[in-house]
C-alpha cells in the first residue's frame, strides 16, 4: 500500500488563516505573569471571598478561617495578588484590609482578546 505525498494545494487547504489579533511576546510575559497568580485555588478563592465583601475590601482577619490556612500563608497569597495588581493593601490599627482593584479581573479577559 502507497501513501501519496500531499500536494501543497491540500497543505494550504488544512490551514486556517489568523483572522484575530495574536499576544505579542510583551503582552504574553505580562499575562503569564498575571495567570500564574492566581493559578492557584487559595488566590482564586481569596479574590472571591474580597469581591463578595461589602466594598470589595475585607480585613485579613476575616480571610484566614474561611480558608483553613494560617495567617502567615494568607497574607502571602494576598501579597502575590498584589504584586499581580488585583488587589490593593491599607492599614488600620494593626489590621490589614485588601481592597479588590476595579477592573482588575476584566483586565484577564482584555488580555486574552488582545
Amino acid at each position: 500500500m502507497t501513501i501519496a505525498a500531499p500536494t501543497p494545494a491540500r497543505l494550504d487547504a488544512c490551514c486556517a488563516p489568523i483572522t484575530g489579533g495574536v499576544l505579542d511576546e510583551v503582552s504574553a510575559e505580562a499575562l503569564a505573569r498575571t495567570l500564574k497568580a492566581i493559578a492557584d485555588p487559595a488566590r482564586l478563592r481569596l479574590l472571591s471571598m474580597i469581591a463578595a465583601h461589602e466594598g470589595a475590601e475585607a480585613c485579613v482577619c476575616d480571610l484566614t478561617e474561611p480558608l483553613g490556612l494560617s495567617q502567615p500563608t494568607v497574607s502571602h497569597h494576598l501579597r502575590l495578588l498584589m504584586e499581580a495588581g488585583f488587589l490593593t493593601r491599607s492599614t488600620r490599627g494593626r489590621w490589614a484590609y485588601y481592597r479588590l482593584v476595579e477592573g482588575s479581573l476584566g483586565r484577564v479577559a482584555g488580555l486574552l482578546a488582545a
